[in-house]
């Protein structure tokens, strides 16, 4: 879409012109790594005496920061700086170190409210905890370290971004993965899209490499989310308890991805869209058919929530070495087999039962 026909009249860019002139406003958005945050801090810090510099709000700006400036300038402060000589918010891009050896990850995920979160039953705030955390859990079944943070908003003028950035920010701080920039925007719902790094020190763990006879397990159980969704929609906003808190904020395991890769695992994914989808997904890209004889219901789920429920964001994975498994998880919650990988890739079966063909979420495209 031409800038010009974007959401959000009140938007503007500064990206094309001088950083020592005060710029045109140009219909557009406006990210969180660009001047404006640079000169937001220098409403504050600057010492600079010069009328033509500093007249009153900082060396690039004459006039007080307001609407989609201040904000940005109010969250880049609640978030905090880089330590040097990493930079953060405030330039055109930010500057992290890079993983010494191994590999750089990288994956992105939305969250939309209305079609991830009902706001009506959580807050923005668990909206932001959401984004963050779908994000690493994809670092987690990759078998890596979350990194670093890019995040974009787009939502309504009237939305509460204080409270939105505090869910993300505290996400950010329970898995140690800083917001290092991002962008700001106005759109007729909240939308919050981020950028996620992470870290490997050895080869991923894909999706691809389970074979036949390779034990399959997972690191939780299954269902809370959709219990807690279910539970959400019986008793309102309110509700309280694991289901609940499983729904509305997700707590993604990195140390289980990085005890899997040291037990040696073959393959693994991130039960996001629901177990018979994911382990569905591993199954193709691995060609292998799947025995699965176990199901980890957890409290108050039923067993079609945790077949087809999604959002557990718990890490199925496959291994050769069931002893090295066990091994691996030595101080952490220990995981659950439940089956076995086989050599024909047409049979999947669950309890006996072919796998169910319907469940777990899927966008719709034409």
């Amino acid at each position: 879409m031409e800038p010009s026909r974007a959401v959000g009249d009140n938007s503007y860019s500064e990206k094309s012109v001088s950083r020592t002139t005060l710029p045109t406003p140009v219909v557009g958005s406006y990210d969180l790594t660009t001047p404006c945050i640079a000169s937001a801090f220098l409403l504050s810090a600057c010492s600079c005496s010069d009328a033509a510099y500093a007249p009153q709000y900082g060396r690039y700006r004459s006039y007080p920061l307001s609407g989609e400036f201040a904000a940005l300038a109010r969250l880049a402060s609640g978030l905090g700086p880089l330590a040097p000589p990493e930079v953060g918010i405030g330039d055109d891009a930010a500057v992290v170190a890079a993983p010494p050896g191994g590999f750089l990850v990288l994956a992105a995920d939305a969250v939309v409210a209305g079609v991830h979160a009902d706001l009506n039953l959580s807050g923005l705030d668990d909206l932001g905890w959401k984004a963050v955390a779908v994000n690493v859990s994809d670092i987690a079944a990759m078998g890596g370290c979350p990194g670093h943070l890019l995040v974009t908003v787009c939502g309504p003028p009237d939305t509460d971004l204080d409270l939105l950035y505090r869910g993300i920010a505290e996400a950010a701080e329970a898995w140690e993965c800083p917001v290092v920039g991002g962008d700001l925007a106005n759109a007729a719902v909240v939308v919050v899209s981020v950028a996620i790094t992470g870290s490997l020190t050895g080869p991923p763990i894909l999706r691809s490499g389970a074979r036949a006879g390779d034990g399959i397990w997972v690191t939780g159980p299954l269902g809370l989310a959709a219990a807690g969704l279910r539970v959400l929609k019986e008793l309102g906003k309110g509700a309280t308890g694991r289901a609940a808190d499983a729904h509305r904020r997700p707590r993604p395991s990195v140390p289980d991805g990085l005890a899997a890769r040291a037990a040696g695992a073959t393959a693994m994914i991130d039960i996001s869209d629901g177990l018979a989808a994911d382990l569905g997904h591993l199954a193709d890209a691995s060609g292998v058919g799947l025995e699965v004889d176990v199901v980890p219901i957890g409290p108050g789920a039923t067993e079609g929530e945790a077949l087809t429920g999604g959002e557990d964001y718990v890490l199925a994975f496959t291994a050769a070495d069931d002893d090295m498994v066990l091994a691996a998880f030595s101080g952490l919650t220990p995981p659950i087999r439940i089956g076995t990988c086989l050599p024909d890739p047409r049979v999947r079966r669950v309890l006996g039962r072919p796998f169910p063909n319907v469940g777990g979420w899927e966008h719709r495209w034409a």
